[in-house]
């Protein structure tokens, strides 16, 4: 798969170097759009996604300057090159003052245009990461994400991260069940006091009752000596539950009591042991089927679910993943002594692609892995395991539309409505599902969606308004 061609706008009133500039810069690899004066360039910016746009300073209609701050309004992160000649330097400046990113004196050669726009572009770029970090900061509460699921998560721990509500954290494996629970520890009074996790499923049935309050010594076979369990050891501070649906039935009963009265005894003891601990507990499972099933006590559910918190899979949040690839990147450099600079455009790409059924797991995996195997300074698809770039290759085929319902075909043979009515009512049903199939590849991010879709984000917000997808007034789509 070719790599998304980045589009650059020409503004300019003399079709001749407009002509040869577009020319030199088609062979450079951009695709570019040709406006003859300011209002017609305002109006393509309106229309496309323009990574940067050079544009003369005196042109009809609408003049450079006038064009630059219009572009600033519909998208402040745009880069803008002026094109100058050798009387209007002084002009340029100002316009360097105002926000330009550079400017170009006339006449010029393509050694002097090549790297003016190879910077602004890669200014462009590090622009656009921090757009998508505007609807949330890159990592809140040792948490990465700035999707739509993982701001309503932020706003959830903030409120609860400071109190002594037992919760609930579900979600799928490799989802970040435990970074929950740190940072409800870590941000909460208790931050000085233990943080005790236990993995539920990897302890013995017949030994989870010691493992949790301890145990006396004798009170088993191998009980040579006293033994405090996990709640007396998390006392004053967090003690994390994991995978809390292994624990038996006949278990559940004891950590309800310990849950309530904030109390228990060792086995083999008599002396009630008293605890101040907050509990976070977690799972994979969907906890009220097995309630359903017989296998988990409602009471103890509705005692552990004061707080329900839901870690999305990594599917549901594709706008997340470039910024975790840099984090995993960053951190495989750390640990490998590696100083590779991050994905290519075909290889981040195929990451957003993939369906993630591990999970952010699967993801730091992959990445180490190309990190480590990577000859250059860029991860391509041949570091990537082979169903990456299978499903990066892969195309929607026509079958995949939407077709015309069977009541709309019938209304328009009868005549109602008419043709033109008719066509232009499929359009706006498949213009909706295309824009929703996207924001659904973002994982709901307006700017990349914007990228994807090759319209300016001020387009896309309008477009989804007049599609009723999604308020472009809400909160977190500014």
């Amino acid at each position: 798969m070719a790599a998304e061609r980045q589009q650059i706008l020409i503004a300019d009133d003399e079709a001749n170097l407009r002509k040869v500039l577009a020319a030199q810069l088609a062979r450079d690899g951009y695709e570019v759009l040709q406006a003859e004066d300011g209002a017609q360039a305002l109006e393509l910016l309106r229309e496309h996604h323009v990574d940067l746009l050079i544009t003369d300073l005196r042109m009809p209609k609408m003049d450079g300057m006038s064009l630059l701050r219009a572009a600033h309004e519909e998208d402040p992160s745009l880069p803008v090159v002026m094109l100058t000649a050798h009387g209007t330097v002084d002009t340029a400046v100002e316009a360097l003052k105002l926000g330009a990113f550079d400017f170009l004196t006339k006449p010029y050669d393509k050694e002097t245009v090549r790297p003016i726009v190879q910077k602004a572009l890669k200014t462009r770029l590090l622009a656009g990461h921090d757009a998508s970090k505007q609807e949330g900061p890159k990592a809140r509460f040792g948490i990465i994400g700035a999707s739509a699921q993982m701001l309503e998560l932020y706003g959830v721990l903030e409120r609860v991260a400071d109190t002594p509500a037992t919760v609930f954290v579900t979600g799928e494996s490799g989802t970040g069940k435990e970074l929950v629970a740190r940072a409800l520890h870590e941000t909460s009074a208790r931050r000085d006091k233990p943080f005790i996790k236990v993995n539920c499923a990897a302890i013995p049935r017949d030994l989870i009752e010691a493992e949790l309050f301890g145990h006396e010594r004798g009170a088993f076979t191998g009980a040579i000596a006293s033994k405090p369990g996990r709640f007396e050891l998390a006392n004053g501070g967090t003690l994390f539950l994991d995978e809390i649906g292994e624990i038996p039935v006949d278990m559940q009963v004891k950590l309800l009591r310990a849950l309530q009265e904030s109390e228990f005894e060792r086995v083999g003891g008599i002396k009630t042991i008293r605890v101040d601990v907050r509990l976070v507990a977690a799972t994979n499972r969907d906890v009220r089927k097995l309630v359903a099933q017989g296998a988990f006590r409602e009471d103890l559910y509705y005692r552990l679910a004061v707080v329900n918190v839901r870690m999305p899979p990594l599917r549901e949040r594709r706008g997340d993943i470039p910024m975790l690839v840099e984090h995993f990147v960053q951190r495989s450099n750390e640990r490998l002594g590696r100083k590779v600079v991050g994905p290519d455009a075909d290889a981040i790409d195929a990451l957003e692609k993939h369906p993630w059924p591990g999970n952010i797991r699967e993801l730091e995996n992959v990445i180490e892995r190309a990190v480590l195997f990577c000859d250059g300074d860029r991860i391509g698809l041949s570091e990537l395991p082979p169903e990456l770039v299978d499903a990066a290759r892969k195309v929607v085929d026509d079958d995949s539309l939407p077709e015309l319902p069977e009541g709309d075909l019938d209304s328009a043979l009868q005549g109602e409505g008419g043709l033109k009515e008719h066509v232009r009512t499929a359009m706006t049903r498949l213009e909706r599902e295309i824009v929703r199939r996207a924001l659904e590849h973002t994982g709901g991010n307006v700017t990349h969606t914007a990228r994807l879709l090759k319209i300016s984000r001020k387009g896309l917000q309008l477009k989804m308004k007049e599609l009723g997808l999604r308020d472009p007034s809400e909160k977190g789509d500014a």
